[in-house]
């Protein structure tokens, strides 16, 4: 498989990638990071060369919810669900996140004593990130298995359609927007089990390639808050965590955040993914040469090569 990642596209790049791209394959598409404007892909179609198929993932959504109030009220009380898990998450994230951060600040005669009780810290963040990740997906199969999605017409129904458009297109483009109802919706049509041989994606898309998907931003007008894992990803990508427009979202000049973050989500690397950045990822895996990460001091460094 081929897995191009680029920096969010206000100054859109994709155009380039696909250039060496056969003009007769179709792409699939998906937009529904967008929400409401989902439909409004007559731009990203040009840079594809009009050759786009958006698979009308939020759309989608919407007409079962129409067409199925049953689930519809059900999924409404599972989101209420999902946001308790995510407050008790961040709740457990701030005591242990403190730990860490006031150990990283320390100094003494005695650096190993300090640097064991600082992965012991570690630990328990992990831990915690660990618990979490596995309840949300306790809770999102037992949602799917009370309700018996494979069995409800309308889910059936769409499931098909988006499977059929798969199996015709020789690429997945995935647009970034509101990362958790792009990934909802990614899950909820099960992508993930026929995926293109050529995928791009950028911000939001980006992330939701990866194992765990990590929500993060230290400027917000009520100060730095938490990185946290929102939820299983695709998996597409494997021991990657993307951090998109990561300049402007994260404090970089902090070297003790910024390794903090690296050190928790290790030995997966901490990905950068600034505007004007992309990654053609090797076949094998891994990440190219180049690739600016975050390492365990919390610089931001290009990789070389093996």
């Amino acid at each position: 498989m081929s897995v191009t990642l680029l920096g969010p596209q206000r100054r859109p790049t994709v155009d380039q990638v696909v250039r060496a791209v056969d003009p007769d394959v179709p792409l699939a598409t998906v937009t529904a990071g967008w929400q409401e404007r989902e439909p409004d892909d007559a731009e990203l179609d040009a840079l594809l060369g009009g050759r786009s198929i958006n698979l009308g993932l939020y759309a989608r959504l919407l007409d079962i919810q129409d067409r199925d109030r049953e689930l519809a009220i059900a999924e409404l009380d599972h989101r209420t669900l999902l946001d308790e898990l995510r407050q008790l998450h961040l709740v457990q994230l701030e005591s242990a996140l403190g730990a860490l951060h006031a150990l990283a600040q320390r100094s003494g005669e005695r650096p190993q004593a300090i640097e064991d009780a600082l992965a012991d810290a570690e630990a328990v963040v992990r831990l915690i990130d660990e618990r979490h990740i596995e309840r949300v997906h306790a809770a999102n199969e037992d949602f799917a298995h009370t309700y018996s999605l494979e069995e409800r017409p309308a889910v059936v129904e769409h499931r098909g359609d988006v499977l059929g458009i798969l199996e015709q297109a020789g690429g997945l483009v995935i647009a970034g927007g509101h990362v958790g109802v792009l990934l909802r919706a990614l899950h909820f049509f099960r992508v993930a089990a026929l995926v293109p041989p050529m995928v791009i994606a950028w911000s939001a898309g980006a992330m939701a390639l990866t194992e765990k998907v990590v929500l993060f931003h230290d400027r917000t007008p009520q100060g730095p808050t938490p990185a946290e894992i929102f939820d299983r990803g695709m998996g597409v990508i494997r021991g990657v965590v993307v951090l998109p427009d990561a300049r402007r979202r994260l404090i970089v000049d902090d070297p003790i955040r910024m390794s903090a973050l690296a050190r928790r989500f290790a030995p997966a690397e901490c990905v950068i993914l600034d505007p004007g950045v992309r990654l053609d990822l090797p076949p094998a895996g891994g990440l190219p040469p180049g690739a600016r990460v975050i390492d365990p001091e919390g610089r931001i460094v290009a990789l070389e090569a093996a």
